[in-house]
């Protein structure tokens, strides 16, 4: 069934969203990123203790592309 769709203002829309207006069977929308961060840095709750001596981020790729976004 076609949507009916009234007037619509658009502030802003961000490089990693999906503006949609009317009928859409499926929206994918598809982002990629590479982290690098040390030892327990993704740690969170209540009461953590970590004890980390020594910490390296080896951040050579030597293929530098890792898998296409598509």
């Amino acid at each position: 069934m076609p949507a009916n769709v009234g007037a619509v203002k658009v502030n802003n829309v961000s490089s990693s969203a999906v503006f949609n207006i009317g009928d859409v069977f499926s929206i994918n929308p598809v982002s990629s990123a590479k982290t690098y961060t040390g030892g327990g840095s993704f740690n969170t709750g209540n009461g953590t203790r970590v004890q980390i001596s020594n910490s390296y981020n080896y951040v050579y790729d030597k293929d530098i592309i890792d898998q296409e976004t598509k």
